[in-house]
This record gives structure tokens, sequence and C-alpha cells, in this order.
């Protein structure tokens, strides 16, 4: 009699049961996928100058939001991994001529020149760095340069423009993505598990292995001269290194001649260029970004306060190179970056024509005093 009273109460306690794990299912992925976090403008930090106030004026995305996919466009996990696995969705994809150089080592750089399809109304194009920019200065004289670099490129070529007052010759502008500043502390930060860096470290680790392993005959073959602190037992751990900083510090700081991967980090680190540059220049990152640590951003923003050609603008998502905009689940072919970019090189080349237009006009009226 007791028993068969009991049972009705069962199917209650077992509803009970299913409600609290589809509760907390729901909890882990609003957790995960950051569903709570606002929509917001980026985060500008820039000295009040006459340029700052025109790329306010001319640049409406620094002040507009920016509004990721609702469904995951708020975690810098996917955002990341998106970028990493896909890139650029259904974009365009661009058709450039292979140029090769032979540079002093022997070793040959190999880019792509994209030339425009048409006549643009502010001109300016886009390229890397060192010999290639030279080889663009000289086979286009007339051109001002734009030089973008994404993550370990915005560190290139920050270095680069850092290093002599001619390499910012003819250079119009810079724009750095999602870049680290410093290797020397951001190689503490790679070992730590927040934000699950340790394992990007193990992922990116691996791919580069596969990379220089793919060449390891022209890079370590027997005809090819290597420097002579690099022995094979050091070759042998490359097999067998889980990060960045074991491959860094066995095989690419003694592949270029540094006797301590500290001093291999110190030098090839834009972050004691970067207050040489004198362009006008912009660095960007996410505040969601899972390789870059929010300790690291104090170096743009200490920057941006001292130097009024430099604005940094964090944005709240985005992740690493992601930034994705879209209205519910499918990005858009563009994203958010790519937009800002072109915003910011045309907003910059009318600043230069107004600039150039107003000395031509006081050099008239000096004339006719």
């Amino acid at each position: 009699m007791n028993a068969m009273l009991e049972t009705p109460e069962l199917p209650a306690v077992f509803d009970g049961v299913k409600l609290a794990a589809v509760a907390a299912v729901l909890y882990v992925i609003v957790r995960c996928l950051n569903l709570k976090s606002p929509t917001a403008p980026p985060d500008l930090y820039f000295q009040d100058s006459g340029l700052s106030r025109f790329l306010l004026k001319s640049c409406p995305l620094l002040t507009k939001e920016y509004i990721p996919p609702l469904i995951w466009g708020k975690s810098g996990h996917i955002q990341t991994a998106l970028y990493g696995k896909m890139g650029r969705v259904r974009s365009p994809h661009p058709y450039g001529h292979r140029k090769f150089i032979t540079m002093s080592d022997g070793a040959t750089s190999t880019f792509d020149l994209f030339e425009p399809l048409a006549e643009h109304c502010v001109g300016g194009c886009t390229w890397e760095f060192g010999a290639m920019v030279n080889y663009i200065k000289k086979t286009y004289p007339l051109t001002q340069l734009v030089v973008v670099g994404f993550s370990l490129g915005g560190n290139i070529v920050c270095k680069y423009l850092g290093e002599t007052q001619a390499n910012q010759e003819k250079v119009l502008c810079c724009v750095s993505v999602c870049q680290g500043y410093s290797a020397l502390r951001a190689q503490e930060t790679f070992m730590q598990w927040d934000q699950c860096r340790r394992f990007y470290n193990f992922l990116m680790a691996d791919n580069m292995k596969k990379i220089i392993l793919s060449h390891r005959q022209a890079l370590f073959g027997d005809h090819v001269k290597k420097p002579q602190s690099l022995e094979d037992t050091d070759l042998s751990r490359l097999y067998t290194a889980t990060s960045l900083m074991q491959i860094d510090d066995n095989v690419m700081r003694k592949f270029h001649g540094y006797n301590s991967l500290k001093e291999y980090y110190e030098e090839e680190s834009c972050m004691r260029y970067l207050h040489r540059i004198y362009v006008p220049l912009m660095l960007v990152n996410a505040a969601d970004d899972p390789l870059v640590h929010e300790s690291l951003l104090t170096i743009p923003k200490s920057l941006s306060e001292k130097r009024e050609n430099v604005m940094f603008v964090l944005p709240l998502h985005g992740g690493h190179l992601g930034f994705f905009e879209g209205s519910v689940l499918f990005p858009e072919p563009l994203t958010w970056m790519d937009k800002l970019v072109v915003e910011y090189a045309n907003a910059i080349c009318q600043w230069e024509r107004n600039k150039l237009q107003c000395s031509d006009t006081e050099q008239v009226e000096a004339d006719l005093e």
C-alpha cells in the first residue's frame, strides 16, 4: 500500500533532475560563449591632437559598437579558432604576382605583390617589410606605403619601422593587429593554463615543428652551412619540443646567432623600437584575445599616452585575429578589422592631402606678401 502511494512521486523527482541538468548545461553554455557580455564601442587610448580628432571624425568604426555574431561571437576562443581554421570566410581571393628576392645570406625571400585593378580615389598600398618594402619603393618611387602587420607580423613591421628613420620614408602609416609587443614578457604567460594559453602554445609549437621539419634539408642539410652553436643534438630536441620557447631556445636563437633566449627575445621584440616610430600608428588588440595576456596591453596604453601619432584600439571581443561580424550565426565576408584598416588608411590619406593643401595655401600667401 505504501509502495503504491509513493510511485506517483517518482516522475516529479526525475523531472526535477532533468530540469537541473538542463539548467546546468545552459549555464555552462552561457559562460563558455560569454553570452552575457555586453557589446560596446572599442576603448580608445590617445592624446588629444589634430590627428586624433580627425580620426574620430573620419573613422566611424572607432566610436561605433562592434557587434559580433550573437551565438558564438563573444567567445574569444571561438573567434580565434574560426580564424585559425577558416581565415576570412567567403572573402574574395586575391591573386598577386609572386616575387623572389635573394638575400645577403643566400636565402630567398618570397612575397606576393598585389597591384590595383583600377585607380583608387586616395591611392596607397599594403605590404610587409625589409627587402620587400625596399623593392616596392624602388619599383614604385611615387607610391606612399600603408604598412599592416597581423600577430607576429605586427611585431615585425613595427620593429622594422623603428630601427631607422630611413625605413619610415614613403610610409604613410602603420597598423598592427593582435601582437604581443614583448616576447620576453609574453613567454611567461604562454606557459600558463589561464585562457588555455598553454594549450595554444602546444598547438602552435606542433605546427612550427611541422613547418621546420618539412624544410629540414634546405635548412639543416649537409650542404648548408649551419651556425657553429647549432648542433645535431639541438635538432633532435626539436622532435620532442612541446612549446614555442623550447623551439626558439634549441633552434631559432642559435640559427640567428644569439647567445641566449633572453637576448633573442629582447632584440627581436618591437617594444624597444615603438617610441622611434613617427608616422601615424594604430595598435589594435582584443580584450578577449586568449593568446595576448592583458598585462602586455600596458605597453600600447603607455605608448599612446606619450605619443601623438599613436592610437590604441581595444574592443571587448574579437579573439586573436577574428573580429567577425554577423547577425546570429554566420559571419559576414568582411570582418570589423578589415573595414577598420581600410577606414583608417583612407583617413590618413585624406589627412595628408589636407596637410599638403594647407601647406600649398600658406606658400601662396607667403609669395603674395
